[in-house]
């Protein structure tokens, strides 16, 4: 991941930790994970317009709202990996790693 990115991610997270009111740290941890599943049913909920699997929506939604909300899904997880993690870069290097490492290679 570009080191670039990862100061993007910093720098919203510190805006959010700025803006976060009363909250403790736990409860920042807290919010910043299931923030995660909220953006993860808005892209359930584009996929599902975009098949028109909604009768009352028909086909709401394009592929590109998909991947929006996809790139939405990704930040809001780099942003909570990075609100619990003391190294988020790090942290996530390791596990793509790890799982690459797991993989039959060609």
């Amino acid at each position: 991941m570009d080191v670039c990115t990862w100061t993007e991610i910093t720098q919203l997270r510190e805006w959010l930790d700025e803006r976060g009111g009363d909250q403790t740290e736990q409860e920042r941890r807290l919010l910043r994970v299931l923030a995660i599943g909220s953006e993860f049913g808005e892209a359930a909920r584009a996929v599902h317009g975009v098949l028109g699997a909604n009768p009352e929506q028909g086909c709401s939604h394009s592929w590109s709202d998909v991947r929006t909300r996809l790139c939405a899904v990704i930040v809001t997880a780099m942003v909570a990996l990075d609100t619990v993690s003391g190294d988020a870069a790090h942290v996530l290097d390791v596990h793509l790693g790890s799982l690459v490492d797991r993989t039959p290679q060609s």
